[in-house]
């Protein structure tokens, strides 16, 4: 029988609906679409209407603690780290694995495989695997290792005396963690900063939205041996457990006591949390969006990618969580008086809390000729798959030098006939990463036939048969061009926040604090539309527009609706690839004045370390993994790194250097 943990901050006003049974189901006869839609069974909850059904009903969840072995004195040993080719795996699709039972209505935690045979007897002993993976000093304190078990591959750790085994691939796209960073019992992804906990498996700072598996360690005779269940070694990844709704509520019904506009990885993360922190009340997360929620950031990387391929959680996952979707439902207006928010079909709905994520549009052109088709803003895998086959052989024009541009440029190069961007500056990516860099990627971009016009605008675009055919350049010059991209920038999304009460700067970005809270209470923001105070800079207000800081906003954001109130203390980390090869960044280098680079800038193995005055405030990378991971494990700690430790190109100040 599951425990309903109840939030007093979101009871006080709560409708009182009926306890809902195992077998309920929830109806309506009107109101938004809803993704859970289905025909309704014959046994429909007494009262509503039979002829559809919106289903809220998830199985219960067990869940236990991983035993600890006896510590094991061992000698000091160092593993050097081998070059490995990243493969830019798909995002997760939500299936869980067995792990995803353990504790239950979302307590943090972990479950051994002892445990699981305990609460699930049913479980067979040809579902785990023995093995006997090393001896105890072939592995030391601080030390990693990736072992092989037979029916697959465990991480096994030692840190402070202990052995810890869990899964060795990161779930966000499969980096081998080995190659990682341990630090203060947890692991640090190399390629985009993600970290677990090494006793839980648990995810604790992102990207990602799942967890590790975590397997029973113990020594014998100086041996050590791994205990695991297969399927989990196969999966490589676990959803945390989650609580489910304990009330039956009429999907037509206007109300709802968290309310999530927008669906990007705030949004989503904000659902997920508060399932795993116990939250049993409805949560509707609307979206105008016509998909569920997809990887963005891999549009511009695998332009012929289909949305189901990067969807990052299935239908099937928020029907069992109870996490109501509408999509293609845009907002108008949100009245903050009444908490009421209205769509554009006219339906409204009440909330108790509302969290705002929508993200961010893109910046408009202005050019002549706006009725040519073939000119693309790339936010959809619709837009990404169109503009992946109209440049097939063709003439492809990228308008701007932003990441998104960029990135596209460099996923046409292999398709297109021909790749020509178009720029205001004298070299893409100067205002993120400096001269230098910028001067180096440009030099990729070249030699993969990318022909650039800097110091540029488009003038008009002009077409045949309503059909792009050239860009003209303000300078004169014309471009054949079969299909064009557009990727100036964006601006925030907020324009239906105008009348609402919530305050927004002069730019449209809405001011939160260190909860995600807006100046309305019982409001919160994240993602690309919020600026919030950043402890890495001394809590200044600054928009961080990162996948990765969105997945923090929406935990962050989840949490201070439960009255469980956490700083946003990660480090930014974000990444861009291009030619199969990855540039990795972390901390915050707005208004760098410096830039000190190690390595070689032609052979692009480099590491940038970006100054402000005497400290260094960011560091970018490629070809140097896992410098970056470990440049953001010491800024994570609270460490000051100054500009003199990284110009002598002595890289032992990652270790023990730095000052509080």
């Amino acid at each position: 029988m599951q425990k309903t943990l109840s939030t007093p901050d979101l009871d006080r006003t709560r409708p009182k609906h009926p306890p809902c049974s195992a077998a309920s189901t929830l109806s309506r006869s009107s109101g938004p679409p809803c993704v859970f839609d289905r025909p309704s069974p014959a046994n429909t909850h007494p009262g509503l209407p039979s002829h559809r059904a919106t289903w809220l009903h998830s199985g219960p969840t067990m869940g236990g603690c991983l035993s600890k072995p006896k510590p094991v004195e061992v000698k000091v040993e160092l593993t050097l780290l081998d070059k490995e080719k990243e493969v830019e795996l798909m995002s997760p699709n939500g299936k869980a694995s067995p792990f995803s039972e353990c504790r239950p209505n979302g307590s943090l935690g972990h479950c051994s495989d002892e445990d699981t045979m305990t609460l699930r007897p049913h479980r067979k002993h040809r579902d785990y695997i023995e093995a006997s993976v090393c001896h105890v000093k072939d592995l030391e304190n601080g030390q990693m290792r990736e072992v092989d078990l037979g029916a697959g591959r465990a991480l096994l750790i030692k840190e402070h005396g202990e052995f810890f085994a869990m899964g060795h691939k990161c779930p966000h796209y499969g980096a081998p963690l080995v190659k990682g960073v341990l630090s203060k019992g947890h692991v640090r992804c190399p390629w985009h900063g993600a970290c677990f906990n090494i006793t839980t498996g648990d995810i604790e700072d992102f990207p990602g939205l799942d967890s590790l598996p975590t397997f029973q360690v113990r020594v014998e005779k100086e041996k050590v041996i791994i205990r695991a269940n297969k399927q989990a070694l196969q999966t490589q990844r676990r959803s945390k457990a989650m609580s489910k709704c304990s009330a039956v509520i009429n999907s037509s019904t206007g109300f709802s006591h968290v309310l999530i506009i927008g669906s990007g990885p705030a949004g989503l993360v904000c659902a997920e949390t508060l399932r795993q922190e116990g939250f049993t009340d409805r949560i509707v997360m609307c979206t105008t969006d016509k998909h569920l929620p997809y990887d963005r950031p891999k549009l511009s990387k695998c332009l012929e990618s289909t949305a189901e391929q990067l969807q990052l959680r299935s239908s099937d996952f928020f029907q069992m969580h109870d996490i109501e979707i509408l999509l293609e439902k845009e907002v108008v207006s949100v009245d903050v008086k009444t908490r009421t928010v209205t769509f554009r079909d006219g339906f409204k709905m009440e909330y108790r809390k509302l969290f705002i994520a929508t993200g961010s549009r893109p910046k408009p052109l202005s050019y002549k000729g706006k009725d040519v088709g073939n000119v693309f803003h790339l936010r959809t895998p619709e837009d990404a798959n169109s503009i992946a086959t109209l440049a097939s052989s063709k003439n492809a024009v990228i308008v701007g030098t932003s990441f998104i541009g960029m990135e596209v440029a460099a996923a046409l190069t292999d398709k297109a006939h021909s790749v020509s961007v178009i720029g205001i500056e004298a070299m893409p990516f100067r205002k993120a990463l400096g001269e230098k860099v910028g001067k180096a990627l440009m030099k990729l971009f070249e030699s993969n036939r990318v022909k650039f016009y800097m110091l540029n605008e488009v003038y008009e675009m002009r077409g045949h048969n309503g059909q792009l055919k050239e860009v003209v350049l303000k300078s004169g010059k014309v471009l054949r061009a079969d299909v064009c991209v557009i990727g100036i920038g964006s601006s925030p999304a907020t324009a239906f926040l105008k009348q609402s009460g919530v305050h927004m700067d002069s730019k449209g970005f809405i001011p939160v604090n260190k909860t995600m809270q807006t100046n309305i209470d019982g409001v919160f923001a994240g993602g690309d539309v919020v600026t919030f105070p950043l402890a890495l800079r001394s809590n200044k207000k600054v928009n961080i527009p990162h996948w990765q800081m969105a997945h923090v906003h929406g935990r962050v954001a989840a949490l201070s609706m439960m009255g469980k109130a956490s700083d946003i203390k990660t480090v930014p980390y974000f990444w861009t690839a291009m030619f199969g090869k990855s540039i990795r960044y972390a901390g915050y280098g707005d208004g760098f004045d410096d830039v000190v680079i190690q390595g070689d800038l032609d052979e692009l193995k480099f590491v940038a370390f970006y100054t402000k005055s005497e400290e260094v405030v960011a560091v970018a990378s490629m070809n140097y993994d896992p410098i970056v991971s470990r440049v953001a494990e010491v800024f994570g700690s609270g460490k000051t790194i100054r500009k003199r430790d990284v110009e002598t190109g002595d890289m032992s100040w990652l270790i023990d250097k730095g000052s509080q």
